[in-house]
């Protein structure tokens, strides 16, 4: 169930789904980033992922999945208008290890957005 993911400006979603960088904390020393999506279409979302790989300072990366909810959890959609934060889910996926002044770069690797058990007819422009 994949969406078009990008790197687009806010402009481009008028009629979609713009994710934009959300705040990042610290959680026993590791960093939690987080992004929020905002839908613009006219569609429910059901589900929303954002797979974002972390570049650190030392050479390493990481991938980060950030969720608007358990994937087989309770619904909570996100409704035309609606914003949502994107979390990671640290009870199952492994924290980055890394303070988030060590992030030097981030980019979108997958995205997959679900409404109603199809794909999203919106397209998803991400600017993580």
């Amino acid at each position: 169930m994949g969406a078009v993911a990008g790197l687009a400006s806010a402009a481009l979603a008028a009629n979609g789904i713009a994710v934009k960088r959300g705040a990042d904390t610290t959680l026993y020393g590791s960093c939690v980033p987080s992004l929020v999506a905002v839908n613009a279409s006219a569609q429910a979302i059901d589900f929303l992922q954002v797979d974002v790989v972390m570049a650190l300072r030392g050479g390493q990366e990481r991938t980060v999945e950030l969720r608007s909810r358990y994937r087989d959890g309770i619904a909570r959609p996100i409704a035309p208008g609606a914003s949502a934060t994107l979390s990671q889910q640290l009870d199952l996926s492994v924290p980055l290890g890394a303070a988030c002044s060590a992030i030097a770069s981030r980019r979108v690797v997958r995205t997959i957005c679900d409404a109603g058990g199809r794909d999203c007819a919106a397209a998803v422009t991400v600017q993580p």
